[in-house]
């Protein structure tokens, strides 16, 4: 008996692994029907995650190059009768590196037991030679994580376990990790997945995918007030508070900065597109040859600006809330040893005065983004033994925040994101509000 096998996406779903005919269309249209609900399921079709053994990473037990324990995957990537080639982007996540390790390469996914056809087939994923210098950074014990794209392509992101870069992708494609080493994964098909929110857009960006925003309301504004060159930063900041109606920096203080900086960046992804846009119209040509360094560094700018502009626009929209509170502050701030704050309260003359009770000093830190460098904010204010720092990274690991705990740093997030962090850690995350509070005393 021949074995029935339809196409979706570009890859083979055999009947035998279907609960019927009628799913793989209830599937695809729900797809469809979730594409423009600003869904996960916009980005991946579907998502997996398995604890690693030794024998799958670690060259010294093993090299059979293959992920095991993977065989779910196939409602995805397909059972083909014979080997298949198939692209992989293979990713490190861990919480000490600026960017991920990523290489585009490929795999090879196989029945491992074709030569028994009296068993059940098993499908695995062979990896290259040429992928050890992202899988062999993983050990025993870490996390695997299987993903197929809109764009039917596979991700292998590998992390630490118990890691930031692990609770982040669990939370973002709402799995969870058995002890049994064998792939868990969710078809996002079915629900669509999470929102797209500011948290989701944080962790997709690590991984290289640019979340699509709608075109605000504000950019013809914009274009028109500014035409095709970038606003200083602070211009920039003030004209997206500025146009973003429906917020209260008083009333909610959480949702005005987080509504801020989503607007701000909408705005400057979309003004983005229309300046490379013409500079690519114009060409990057000397004479008639390729002017490939003007190229690059254009190119390099333009990740640049990204990267800085979102530091300089957190740092901006902090202002403008403590204003908002009539809070007594000092912006950059300097304080011993040459050393700087964010902000500093109340202000230079009260921290330089050994008069002023160092009980009635604060400081805050903001940074968008963590990873290793929160511990920079120790030393940045030695009279001030308890030290704030206020960012927008979605689920930092309980070992991080733990180690925050024990060095008297208190984590400060908008509360739209304290559901990215586990029940335990969320009783000890304070929000902005609780923030302006204590220092508008």
């Amino acid at each position: 008996m021949k074995q029935l096998t339809v196409f979706a996406y570009g890859f083979p779903l055999t009947a035998r692994f279907l609960k019927s005919p009628q799913r793989i269309g209830r599937s695809i249209q729900g797809r469809f029907d979730l594409a423009g609900k600003g869904s996960l399921s916009r980005y991946f079709i579907g998502a997996g995650a398995k604890i690693l053994r030794g024998t799958e990473v670690d060259p010294a037990v093993s090299r059979g190059h293959e992920f095991q324990g993977v065989d779910i995957f196939r409602s995805f990537v397909g059972t083909p009768d014979e080997s298949e080639k198939i692209p992989v982007t293979y990713i490190w996540m861990d919480d000490e590196q600026e960017e991920p390790v990523r290489l585009e390469l490929a795999a090879t996914w196989y029945n491992s037991r074709k030569q028994q056809p009296h068993r059940t087939p098993e499908y695995r994923l062979y990896y290259p030679a040429a992928a050890d210098a992202v899988v062999h950074q993983a050990k025993a014990g870490d996390t695997l994580f299987l993903c197929m794209t809109s764009e039917r392509k596979v991700l292998a992101i590998l992390c630490p376990s118990a890691s930031s870069a692990e609770q982040k992708l669990l939370w973002l494609f709402g799995l969870k990790l058995t002890d049994d080493f064998n792939l868990t994964q969710r078809d996002l098909g079915e629900d669509g997945g999470r929102g797209i929110d500011l948290a989701a857009k944080f962790i997709l960006d690590e991984l290289g995918i640019e979340a699509e925003e709608p075109e605000p309301d504000a950019l013809g504004r914009l274009i028109d007030r500014f035409g095709s060159t970038f606003p200083g930063t602070a211009v920039f900041s003030a004209f997206a508070r500025k146009t973003l109606s429906g917020v209260d920096p008083r009333d909610d203080p959480d949702a005005a900065l987080m509504g801020w900086m989503g607007h701000e960046e909408a705005l400057f992804r979309h003004m983005e597109r229309i300046v490379v846009a013409e500079r690519l119209k114009a060409g990057f040509l000397e004479g008639e040859k390729a002017d490939v360094d003007g190229f690059l560094s254009f190119s390099l700018s333009v990740q640049n600006r990204r990267k800085s502009r979102a530091g300089f626009a957190f740092a901006h929209h902090v202002e403008a809330l403590l204003l908002a509170w009539d809070v007594k502050f000092k912006r950059e701030a300097t304080t011993e040893k040459r050393n700087a704050a964010d902000f500093l309260f109340p202000g230079e003359a009260e921290y330089a005065d050994p008069a002023f009770p160092a009980a009635s000093l604060r400081m805050l830190a903001v940074k968008t983004t963590c990873k290793d460098r929160w511990r920079q904010v120790l030393a940045e204010a030695d009279r001030i033994p308890g030290k704030h720092l206020l960012t927008l990274e979605p689920s930092i690991s309980r070992a991080q925040t733990a180690e925050m705990q024990g060095q008297s740093l208190q984590l400060v997030l908008p509360r739209g994101i304290h559901e990215t962090y586990h029940a335990d850690q969320q009783q000890w995350l304070m929000p902005v509000r609780s923030f302006l509070e204590l220092v508008k005393q």
